[in-house]
């Protein structure tokens, strides 16, 4: 190399040089990928699969996706492991922005949670305890029936084992069968054994039509179930993207994913499967 061509080649490399450190002090450099944590039921119903895709076309922003119970996800935040979280157990979530862990909280949408079971009903709640939840399980629990739990902290969990929690039991014994996964393997263990479980509507529709389950218990109060959106305290780790996080939570509570969440579900189902209801 002719000593010309070395100066104008070591020219550049220093110029490179000063312009990587120039975008590294000015933080102009911004990640366009996302990670997202959030519950498997935005998962397993086919949600995120139905709206991300518009928000990456509108926002330039492409999402990794890490779905997981809401502990698990709240946990990943705490560890600086997701940008941002959305999740559904609401008093957790407010503990969570209030450790500051989370910039703040807001909610995105909701549905509702479902006592499911076999025709067979051998607690016999279908027809004895209508629309009450408690009494669902606390016959539940008398009767010895197997009922499959998620057992992961999830927030279908949670809010499973605060129902346990206002009757007074807690559960134990051969009847009662921790999965420790996801809302959809936890529904095809409760299938297999013909047992009771307790599910997000939207994952059981999801599955319904090749489930022996049906829905027994449904519409008391207790069981709404709401989700919440939480950009994550980038002062957690430099390596969170707060940008995009921010872009994510302006966007899933806005007018366009508002209609979309409000239209998915419905052509299959003749219902949605979650109602947009952000502030």
């Amino acid at each position: 190399m002719s000593r010309i061509m070395k100066k104008y080649v070591g020219l550049f490399l220093a110029i490179l040089m000063v312009g990587l450190l120039v975008v590294g002090c000015s933080g102009e450099a911004v990640s366009k990928e996302l990670i997202l944590a959030t519950t498997t039921s935005t998962e397993n119903s086919g949600l995120l699969s139905a709206i991300l895709p518009e928000f990456e076309k509108e926002t330039g922003f492409t999402v990794k996706v890490v779905a997981v119970g809401t502990g698990k996800a709240l946990q990943m935040g705490r560890d600086g492991e997701a940008d941002v979280l959305l999740v559904h157990a609401k008093s957790s979530e407010e503990e969570f922005v209030a450790e500051e862990h989370g910039i703040y909280r807001k909610d995105v949408m909701y549905n509702d949670f479902v006592i499911i079971g076999s025709n067979e009903d051998p607690a016999g709640v279908k027809e004895a305890a209508g629309d009450d939840v408690l009494s669902a399980l606390k016959m539940i629990s008398e009767a010895n029936a197997e009922f499959v739990t998620r057992g992961d902290d999830s927030g279908t969990h949670k809010k499973e084992m605060k129902f346990w929690a206002e009757l007074g039991i807690e559960p134990a014994g051969d009847w009662y069968i921790s999965s420790g996964q996801g809302m959809g393997a936890t529904i095809t263990i409760a299938n297999e054994k013909l047992a009771y479980t307790m599910s997000d509507r939207a994952t059981y529709l999801s599955r319904k039509d090749e489930l022996d389950l049906g829905v027994l218990v449904e519409g008391d109060s207790k069981l709404f179930n709401q989700y919440g959106v939480i950009p994550v305290n980038p002062e957690k780790s430099d390596k969170i993207n707060n940008k995009g996080a921010e872009a994510f939570v302006e966007w899933i509570t806005g007018d366009n994913a508002e209609k979309l969440i409000k239209e998915f579900g419905v052509e299959k189902f003749g219902q949605p499967l979650f109602i947009p209801n952000a502030e």
